[in-house]
């Protein structure tokens, strides 16, 4: 997901449907407007996963870490919550051999990432879904791996959505989460996940997350015009009102990847360690915080 022109400064204050209404139209705009997406590739530079075209901060240190940290066994279930158009989630269901469930608000996001689908893994391996995050309406417990994108921003309640994405996991399955902090310490962040009755595995820092952000808004102001020939007036000036009242909000920004994992059943409440222990046998103080 991106940071689409919405109707007013905080997503939970427009309410879902204004926010869908906003995100059908970004991405029916984007569609008929090659521009855009030149301008994420300029922005990024050589860090710009062209394949994967997202709506979003993710470049190619994010997909890799995204890997790193999935560790999912071919055909095992991941869940791409705020998909958007699909990149992100049907690249690492082809680099994972994972079957994939894309969810999003969009229904023009799910009607574009179902067609892109054959273009990354066979028929039967992706499907897409148009819902939210606190009610994916997904089984508990069903997905080895969730990823989430730039998406927890525009959830009205954020604590819920977090609890929503954390039921859909089994035993030992990861949610992979981005998130801009300032004052998060590791006690907070620790908090965030119990909250969810996750633990909290790895903190990965995203340092040029913040600059990339800064010049995709700075792009959108100077070519507004051209973006107007593309998306139409109403639309640009959208975008770049949305890039004016976002760019004072990136000083001192920090951006980081969060890991949370589901305790494993066998651990739960359990001291043992070895081989049949669903962490490995690390203990919960032997987190790894990069």
């Amino acid at each position: 997901m991106t940071l689409p022109p919405l109707p007013t400064p905080s997503p939970a204050a427009a309410g879902p449907h204004a926010v869908a209404d906003a995100f059908d139209r970004w991405h029916l705009a984007r569609a008929g407007a090659p521009m855009i997406a030149r301008l994420y590739a300029e922005a990024m530079g050589e860090r710009y996963p062209d394949e994967v075209a997202a709506n979003s901060s993710c470049d190619w240190p994010l997909l890799g870490l995204l890997v790193a940290r999935l560790q999912l066994a071919p055909g095992q279930v991941l869940v791409d919550v705020g998909c958007g158009t699909g990149g992100v989630g049907l690249w690492l269901a082809r680099a994972l051999s994972a079957r994939l469930v894309g969810i999003d608000l969009s229904a023009a996001a799910i009607e574009h990432a179902s067609a892109r689908a054959p273009e990354f893994v066979p028929a039967d391996r992706a499907t897409f879904h148009v819902a939210g995050m606190e009610a994916s309406g997904l089984p508990h417990g069903y997905a080895q791996g969730v990823v989430c994108v730039d998406a927890l921003s525009f959830a009205a309640d954020r604590t819920e959505a977090l609890r929503g994405l954390a039921r859909v996991l089994a035993p030992g399955g990861r949610l992979l989460l981005t998130r801009a902090v300032r004052h998060d310490t590791a006690a907070r962040l620790n908090e965030l996940a119990e909250s969810a009755e996750l633990v909290l595995e790895h903190v990965d820092e995203r340092p040029d997350e913040p600059d990339t952000w800064e010049r995709v808004f700075r792009l959108w102001i100077r070519h507004e015009d051209a973006l107007a020939r593309e998306v139409g007036e109403s639309e640009a000036r959208n975008m770049v009102a949305s890039a004016r009242r976002r760019l004072p909000a990136l000083e001192g920004r920090r951006a980081v990847l969060l890991t949370l994992r589901r305790p494993a059943e066998a651990a739960s409440a359990s001291s043992m360690t070895g081989p049949g222990r669903g962490d490995g046998g690390r203990g919960p103080d032997e987190r790894n915080h990069t």
